[in-house]
């Protein structure tokens, strides 16, 4: 599906940290652009949106795989300007293509997300989640 307007790409060795400064929008603890950075280029897979025209990131999604059986969508955000575009979707769509024929691909997400998953062909399911705000470091 094309976007008008956004690109998207799993270059991630051409993002640099400042441009990823407004993401994480309503979180508690909000990861520093460094270590999103970090989680970018560390992830087993991801894809990121730019504006077209300004080139900026607007959104990411990134997965964990072990190639095989399973992987697991780990952060998907879309910058709040760019939300309701279907870039959310198409980020999820060309996630699940690029980890290709797996048994499972599980994501945990905030309740008021999953009509969003369920969209993409998720399923409600029994998950649970251990948080640590000291392991993102200072701000």
């Amino acid at each position: 599906m094309e976007i008008l307007g956004v690109d998207f790409s799993d270059a991630i060795d051409t993002i640099h940290a400042d441009e990823l400064e407004e993401f994480f929008v309503g979180w508690k603890c909000r990861p520093s652009p460094s270590l999103h950075l970090a989680v970018l280029r560390s992830s087993g897979r991801a894809i990121v949106a730019r504006d077209a025209d300004t080139r900026a990131v607007v959104g990411f999604v990134c997965a964990v795989t072990d190639g095989v059986m399973a992987a697991g969508i780990t952060l998907l955000e879309v910058l709040p300007d760019y939300q309701r575009c279907g870039i959310g979707s198409e980020l999820v769509r060309r996630m699940l293509h690029e980890l290709g024929p797996l048994y499972m691909v599980d994501v945990v997400c905030d309740e008021g997300l999953l009509p969003f998953y369920e969209r993409s062909g998720f399923r409600r399911g029994v998950a649970a989640t251990r948080r640590d705000p000291a392991a993102l470091g200072p701000r």
